[in-house]
């Protein structure tokens, strides 16, 4: 008998601040019953004391693919991943001008995974972390669609509050798994 290893079916999470993107990663896990990969950033960046820096911002993406990898063949249904690469990419753009190269080869192995593209339709609420609330919410959401249709990922879009918007996430992982 071959001994064959089983990927879990990868949810990725993703777009502007306070769009939900936890909370709805957590309860997609919980509905579900599979695991899930917590934001990593925010935890990091609290605990500096400094502004982060672009060292920051590239030890935060290597720290998120680490997680990624530990679950490539984890034994589960479903991985949920709060947040993930492309947001990290725009934000080195945005803020840094600069890319590491290995950042879109490493967006290209997630071609298997669907993309929840979370639509900025909820009240931005402030934080000790974000720092683009208003316009910038509907640019940055513009900014990961575009990233997220070059590199030819599958991504559906999240809209609603509450029960509805987790309703709205589940239909589409229906409609693509």
């Amino acid at each position: 008998m071959e001994n064959s290893i089983r990927h879990p079916i990868r949810i990725i999470l993703t777009g502007p601040e306070s769009t939900g993107k936890t909370m709805l990663c957590n309860q997609l896990t919980a509905w579900y019953k599979g695991e899930s990969i917590p934001e990593y950033a925010r935890e990091y960046v609290l605990s500096l004391n400094h502004r982060y820096t672009y060292d920051d911002v590239v030890h935060i993406a290597k720290k998120q693919l680490e997680f990624m990898k530990k679950y490539t063949s984890h034994n589960c249904n479903y991985l949920f991943v709060d947040t993930y690469l492309i947001i990290t990419k725009v934000w080195l753009m945005r803020v840094f001008q600069k890319v590491p190269e290995w950042i879109d080869r490493e967006i290209s192995r997630t071609k298997d995974a669907l993309y929840l593209l979370c639509k900025p339709d909820i009240p931005w609420e402030p934080d000790g972390v974000r720092e683009n609330g208003g316009v910038m919410r509907t640019v940055l959401f513009n900014e990961y669609r575009r990233e997220l249709q070059q590199a030819g990922l599958k991504y559906a879009y999240v809209e609603g509050s509450g029960l509805e918007r987790v309703n709205c996430a589940i239909n589409r992982i229906q409609t693509y798994f």
